[in-house]
């Protein structure tokens, strides 16, 4: 199917691939709108964000492809505004709000850096209760669109990134499930759009994708919205896993939002 995508990385943040290099993927595959999506500077942690001077230098280029390519693709400028992030989101075409550390203690705890450092974090600041990080994880992304002013919620559940077969904990404990239902139910009070994002899977973290199966069912009973990204950070995989995503939301019967 041809489809536009909204959450992708360039080499101004984490990404492998250049901007224009997205644009050319995303016009051999026909997509009629890409939206970039910069990681949003965070002060105490700049090893995959944009910095200052890179987040104005992206806007530039983002506006340059706009009128390059404005006949031919819907260029779209937005961020991944991260939860603690102070950034501004002033005259972006969009917003992803997402949470990417739990702060605990006065430490920002990486959620979806690697498997060692979330469990370092987990030890240190939980003595090793990796549920009650969770809880506090869902706390914090259950606010994430007051925060944010997002237009959609990023990757919902990406606590679980290392989480496959259950290696770190058990996603029907009461307690997890506990708290990610209650963090979708204010979410959806609220209007959210969640994004169904098969970043993870394109890495070989997970073979689904975010957000679970109960949750889209929670999503879904509430008659809430799902959009469909690949949170792509290289070009060749700019759609992966969408089709076999997209079924999955038919056959659960979300509605799906093609553009925004």
């Amino acid at each position: 199917m041809i489809r536009s995508t909204f959450h992708n990385h360039t080499t101004f943040c984490d990404g492998k691939s250049s901007a224009e290099e997205m644009v050319q993927a995303a016009l051999a595959a026909g997509c009629p709108s890409l939206g970039f999506s910069g990681h949003s500077y965070t002060w105490f942690d700049e090893s995959y964000c944009m910095s200052k001077a890179g987040t104005d230098a992206y806007r530039a280029e983002t506006a340059r492809l706009k009128a390059a390519y404005a006949e031919r693709i819907r260029i779209l400028c937005g961020v991944e505004q991260d939860y603690w992030s102070d950034a501004p989101t002033d005259g972006y075409d969009f917003v992803i709000g997402s949470v990417h550390y739990v702060r605990k203690n006065g430490h920002y705890l990486p959620v979806d850096s690697s498997k060692d450092t979330l469990l370092q974090g987990v030890n240190a600041q939980y003595g090793g209760d990796i549920l009650a990080f969770c809880e506090d994880y869902y706390r914090q992304i259950a606010n994430v669109q007051n925060k944010t002013g997002c237009t959609f919620v990023g990757h919902f559940d990406l606590v679980t990134k290392f989480n496959e077969d259950s290696a770190l904990f058990d996603q029907d404990d009461p307690r997890y499930r506990a708290a990610a239902l209650a963090a979708v139910d204010t979410l959806c009070e609220q209007g959210a759009v969640f994004e169904l994002n098969t970043g993870a899977m394109a890495k070989g973290y997970r073979t689904a994708p975010y957000p679970a199966r109960f949750l889209l069912e929670r999503i879904r009973d509430h008659g809430g919205k799902v959009l469909l990204n690949a949170d792509c950070h290289d070009a060749e995989k700019l759609l992966f896993g969408l089709d076999q995503t997209e079924q999955l939301a038919l056959d659960l019967c979300i509605t799906i939002i093609r553009e925004i």
